[in-house]
């Protein structure tokens, strides 16, 4: 490996560390800002916890459009469902099953496939603008309403919001170590966003590589690290329901939120590889989880290696 392009890798490996950091510190802010200012824990977790874990892809998706490479910012959000779901519910399956079988997320499994349904006829115009941007972010509201509404009707049911499900929840955190944290996550999240999506196009332009591609695989797999820290972590407490819900909540948010911002800052034309390809493999990928979100199944540990070596092989098809 020549220097230039040992650089490359280097730094690329840099500016994603950055932007892990600065989503997590993020986080850790937001979050404990909410609490001391009175907000419910699990409001907080739908809401706020699930904008910060996906602050990575926001600001690549960003960074990508006005860098005018549209391949990286679609091929990130549809690389990390992809990846949420046979890599980050895989891996972690592996070491432990996931009793699903106890878990309740119909409902926002359902608001998943909408979703991801109504991004790809959104993606058949060609063309992410501003009209489809006003609609994806209509129908998150839409779904960041119900889970408000969902959320009240459980509190006036008198169930507890159990803050030790956030890991970063500290009631008794001061303001300023709060204020840090913010200010430090919203330096780092341009920082990183800026080096990662330089070099990652440097290392695409070397290897004769497409940006979507690299968007699916470099870029996808990395932003998915903070779920997948999330999920492992989840499976040591016997947290399945928090394991699912992440995974499903979160790709609501990068179909949504993320192509529903990233288009109002510029238009993203669509590659006809996503349409062919990757975005039926998304789909198909999200409907494996009906075994496991309506019939009572637990994702086992031999689910865990089917799904590991899905992934695998999907990233060995779109690198060939």
């Amino acid at each position: 490996m020549s220097g230039p392009i040992l650089h490359a890798w280097l730094l690329s490996g840099l500016g994603l560390g950055i932007l892990l950091l600065g989503g997590d510190l993020l986080v850790r802010g937001a979050v404990n800002l909410s609490l001391r200012l009175g907000v419910p824990a699990l409001i907080v977790s739908l809401t706020i916890v699930a904008f910060g874990t996906s602050a990575p892809e926001l600001l690549i998706s960003i960074k990508a459009v006005m860098d005018g490479l549209p391949g990286i910012a679609l091929g990130n959000v549809i690389g990390s469902n992809t990846a949420n779901i046979l890599l980050v519910l895989g891996l972690p399956a592996m070491m432990a099953t996931l009793h699903t079988s106890e878990c309740n997320t119909r409902r926002t499994y359902q608001f998943m496939i909408l979703s991801s349904l109504l991004f790809i006829a959104l993606a058949t115009r060609d063309v992410f603008d501003k009209l489809a941007g006003l609609l994806l972010l209509g129908a998150l509201v839409v779904v960041l309403t119900d889970a408000f509404r969902t959320a009240r009707r459980h509190q006036r049911a008198g169930e507890h919001d159990d803050l030790e499900d956030i890991d970063e929840a500290d009631p008794d955190m001061p303001y300023w170590r709060i204020a840090l944290y913010l200010l430090l996550g919203l330096i780092a999240l341009p920082v990183g966003a800026n080096l990662l999506i330089e070099y990652a196009s440097q290392i695409a332009r070397t290897y004769g590589i497409s940006d979507a591609v690299i968007g699916l695989t470099l870029v996808a797999l990395g932003t998915s690290l903070p779920e997948l820290a999330t999920t492992v972590m989840a499976v040591l407490r016997r947290q399945a329901d928090v394991a699912l819900g992440n995974v499903i909540g979160s790709n609501i948010f990068n179909l949504l939120g993320i192509i529903g911002v990233a288009s109002l800052v510029g238009p993203i034309r669509v590659d006809p590889e996503f349409l062919e390809f990757d975005l039926w493999v998304m789909l198909a990928v999200s409907l494996l989880l009906i075994p496991f979100v309506y019939f009572g199944r637990d994702i086992t540990r031999r689910w865990g290696v089917v799904l590991t070596v899905l992934y695998v092989v999907y990233i060995l098809a779109i690198l060939k």
